[in-house]
């Protein structure tokens, strides 16, 4: 990279831009799969629907990752977009929730050995504790919270708890000093400051499915 092109800093990159990067990664991990080994921005973006302007523009954050005429490597790019990403290490991770949900996302296998470790998951119940789950996560008293985050050095939490559990689940996430946190639970929290929330909220991407099905049902009527 030359002297006076330095790379931008991570509040510089939106998330949306962020979110593009996972998606060139998994498509560049399918074709180190198949044993690709250059590929143009043009036959990225034919091949997995993408914009090839847009690529462009992206990877250009980060500094010339292509050859002129000859497109990327897929491996070098591979390594450099894990790298940006943070995904050149583990991230440790504790899910707050052991039901069905919970459960469901411990043994996600698309966290583990993905640059993601889940560590162990809690629950207020007494019954579930002891528990693991099927892919062997264990499942603690929630006061056993701030020991397993200090000892695990667990970077990321994520919240599975019903929606009136949510914000008191956050708040003491916070207070281990988790920084990082993904909250499936259907409730808007009231976030704090220097702590990174994303919520994911299933039922709000099917009202929005709904709501396009309502307006196609409405301009067929209209014919």
């Amino acid at each position: 990279m030359p002297n006076d092109q330095r790379p931008p800093t991570r509040e510089a990159i939106s998330e949306l831009t962020t979110e593009r990067l996972s998606v060139y990664l998994r498509c560049l991990q399918w074709l180190e799969s198949e044993g690709k080994a250059t590929i143009s921005s043009h036959e990225l973006a034919s091949r997995f629907h993408l914009n090839s302007a847009q690529i462009r523009k992206d990877l250009a954050n980060f500094g010339e990752l292509g050859i002129r005429g000859v497109g990327y490597n897929v491996e070098s790019l591979k390594s450099a977009l894990i790298d940006a990403l943070g995904l050149d290490r583990t991230r440790r991770v504790v899910i707050l929730g052991a039901g069905n949900l919970g459960m469901a996302l411990a043994d996600y296998r698309g966290f583990h050995g993905a640059g993601f470790s889940i560590r162990a998951m809690f629950d207020t119940d007494p019954a579930k504790s002891g528990r693991k789950s099927r892919s062997g996560v264990p499942v603690f008293p929630l006061d056993e919270l701030p020991r397993i985050v200090r000892e695990e050095q667990v970077e990321i939490g994520v919240i599975a708890v019903p929606a009136d559990a949510a914000q008191e689940v956050y708040e003491r996430l916070c207070e281990t000093g988790v920084c990082a946190i993904l909250n499936f639970a259907p409730a808007q929290l009231c976030p704090q400051p220097g702590i990174k929330l994303r919520n994911v909220d299933l039922r709000i991407n099917l009202e929005a499915l709904s709501f396009f099905l309502k307006n196609a049902e409405h301009a067929c009527e209209t014919e």
